[in-house]
């Protein structure tokens, strides 16, 4: 069965965005950019593969990306309409109309229900871009977190996971640390 991955990049207070939505304190560092080339290709852009080095379509784990309405904003505000167009594209959204969003499947049911029926399809994995509304949404749902933990504290902003207090266990499966202080963290849920 095909599996949820939440794979974001965090604050060491577990913020993914500002509270504006904006995350260019978390910059793609130099050493960093080369192991998300080689291991996770499929969560950069599209637009970003040709100067990156990456055949396109890539190949990998991910065949699907599901996104919040936030996390789709950026690129709208830059004129992309089809962030991952290499992936089938999911946005959540109760206010986009969906005609307008041609290459993207707009959302505005339950995204537990679709998760659980994309898991019953056949392919590969399914990638869970953001936002931490949709994270606390589906909490349930995802199957492994693959946090890129940043050497800042912002205070405030967008959670990594926005929900009521209800503590889940996680297994560490592996941590990967690079020279600008940034650590890939890869964790499995406790079933």
């Amino acid at each position: 069965m095909r599996k949820l991955v939440y794979f974001v990049a965090s604050t060491l207070d577990g913020f993914i965005a500002a509270p504006d939505g904006t995350f260019d304190f978390l910059p793609l560092t130099p050493d960093l950019a080369p192991h998300l080339v080689a291991d996770w290709p499929q969560t950069l852009p599209t637009f970003a593969h040709a100067q990156l080095g990456i055949d396109s379509p890539p190949s990998g784990r991910f065949d699907t990306v599901l996104m919040g309405r936030g996390s789709y904003e950026p690129g709208l505000k830059l004129g992309v309409t089809s962030p991952y167009a290499h992936l089938e594209q999911y946005v959540f959204s109760r206010s986009l109309p969906p005609a307008d969003y041609p290459d993207v499947n707009v959302v505005d049911g339950d995204p537990v229900a679709l998760v659980r029926e994309l898991k019953t399809r056949p392919g590969r994995d399914i990638w869970l871009c953001g936002g931490g509304q949709l994270a606390g949404q589906l909490l349930d749902e995802i199957d492994e977190m693959v946090v890129k933990l940043n050497p800042v504290v912002v205070g405030s902003g967008i959670k990594l996971v926005d929900s009521g207090f209800d503590p889940r266990r996680l297994t560490l499966t592996s941590a990967r640390p690079f020279d600008a202080g940034v650590v890939v963290l890869h964790y499995t849920r406790n079933d």
